[in-house]
């Protein structure tokens, strides 16, 4: 029987960036893994094949529609869908090798199967019939996330699918159904966009991006909607009936209604997500659920049982990867007798649509809802140079400072690579810095970086360039 210091249940970005934090810090680490290639959802199914699929559609794009205004000819782009595919795949080929290579690097060892705990310091690693049980001082489950189900609608991920299926498709829908404005509804939809769907995003709520920051999401879909997105807000999908050549769905006002029915060649479902506790013998092992079937832990990570602890997409808070990451090295600091300590005040969120949306910190919605007295600093990239010059102008920064300290407390952009540019606020967040602190940082010139740094002196009434 095999005895290890940490076994993590789960290769995700939070599994396998615990165990080599775990590794590097001395302990002798396994990892379980029920899939055929390591990486969990973001590098196999999720966050790295849709970047892929992001970045190439929007070259279509850009060739097709913007390189003319330029002064660069080219003939009109043919779209060579399984090639663009295999572009993907060879991404994520190149992404799950880096993982298995860390492995190696580290010691660390790979246990193909199901994992299930079966009491403190115990896990079952089952596979083709057959199991073994190896011990541990320490288990930590990084399990992920599943896609959630509409009650009634089947996904069969061929014409009903998910964000797994979306990722797939063999051919370009003439018309693509999304259910749910979300992240993942916002960047599939906008894929299959460019490469020539007509597509309808339906939301059960009045407004797109539920949790980012209101003014941010109404800016947003005007954008979307400009790029030829339509929207159905405060609207619910009832059914979807698969019989005929298309489908039809039925939609409903979400306070009720007369239907109607909407013909589409392919209906994406992408309403959240939801923990992945399945075979693990939680209930049996005596680790406690929420009431939203999350693991539930402690400040340090610890579960209900004695050496078992939880993080990433099965535990309360963002579903990220970067979250997930975050706390994969806390609770391996932890065990190891260090402080290990996850900021959830400073976790950036990032929709990869072209303008980006990236946010950080608090929203205005949640800050009124505080009571707490703040200021606003907004500056447009129609008044940054590097944008206008690139006439990549769509889209502002936003910072929000607190009235009395001057320490900011939420950042938020629309714009080209505002993923990029969201960190240089996560970091003087991170040593509770104040807009007075970023508005005197020199930023290069003509970067489109300058527009934070004009943001931060509009918190103050004094933006220079408009």
């Amino acid at each position: 029987m095999a005895t290890y210091d940490l076994v993590v249940i789960g290769t995700g970005p939070g599994g396998y960036v615990c165990a080599v934090r775990a590794a590097q810090l001395g302990m002798k680490v396994a990892v379980v893994e029920k899939n055929a290639t390591l990486g969990g959802t973001c590098l196999n199914v999720g966050c790295m094949p849709s970047k892929a699929l992001l970045h190439a559609s929007e070259m279509f794009e850009e060739a097709g529609h913007s390189f003319a205004k330029m002064g660069v000819s080219v003939s009109s782009p043919k779209l060579d869908l399984p090639a663009m595919m295999n572009f993907k795949q060879q991404g994520i080929d190149g992404n799950v090798k880096g993982v298995e290579f860390l492995m190696k690097k580290n010691k660390i060892d790979v246990l193909k199967g199901t994992g299930k705990i079966l009491g403190t310091g115990k896990v079952e690693v089952s596979a083709d019939g057959k199991s073994q049980v190896v011990e541990t001082k320490n288990i930590v489950i990084a399990t992920g996330s599943d896609i959630a189900r509409l009650k009634g609608i089947e996904i069969d991920e061929k014409r009903i699918v998910s964000s797994t299926g979306a990722l797939s498709l063999e051919k370009v829908p003439g018309r693509l159904l999304v259910i749910g404005a979300g992240v993942i509804g916002l960047e599939l939809g906008s894929v299959w966009r460019r490469l020539g769907s007509e597509v309808m995003v339906v939301e059960f709520l009045d407004r797109i991006l539920p949790g980012m920051d209101g003014e941010i999401a109404k800016q947003f879909q005007r954008i979307l909607e400009k790029q030829g997105f339509a929207f159905k807000l405060g609207s619910k999908v009832t059914g979807v009936e698969a019989n005929s050549k298309t489908l039809l769905a039925k939609i409903e006002p979400a306070a009720g209604g007369a239907a109607e029915t909407i013909e589409a060649d392919v209906v994406l479902v992408c309403i959240g997500r939801t923990p992945y506790t399945d075979g693990l013998g939680l209930k049996e092992a005596g680790v406690a659920l929420d009431p939203r079937g999350r693991v539930q832990i402690d400040p340090h990570f610890a579960t209900s049982l004695k050496g078992v602890y939880a993080i990433g997409d099965v535990v309360a808070g963002p579903m990220l990867a970067h979250k997930a990451e975050d706390e994969g090295v806390a609770v391996a600091e932890i065990i190891a007798g260090q402080a290990g300590h996850v900021n959830y005040d400073v976790i950036p969120g990032v929709v990869y649509t072209t303008p980006e949306v990236s946010s950080v910190g608090k929203t205005e919605e949640e800050l009124k809802q505080a009571g707490v007295a703040y200021t606003v600093g907004k500056f447009p990239f129609t008044a940054n140079g590097r944008s206008k010059v690139n006439q990549t102008t769509d889209g502002f920064v936003k910072i929000l400072a607190d009235a009395k300290t001057d320490r900011v407390l939420g950042v938020h952009i629309i714009g080209i690579e505002a993923g990029e540019m969201i960190h240089e606020a996560c970091v003087l967040m991170e040593f509770g810095g104040s807009a007075e602190d970023l508005a005197r940082t020199c930023h290069a010139h003509p970067t489109r970086s300058e527009a934070v740094k004009e943001a931060a002196l509009a918190v103050g009434k004094r933006a220079i360039h408009m």
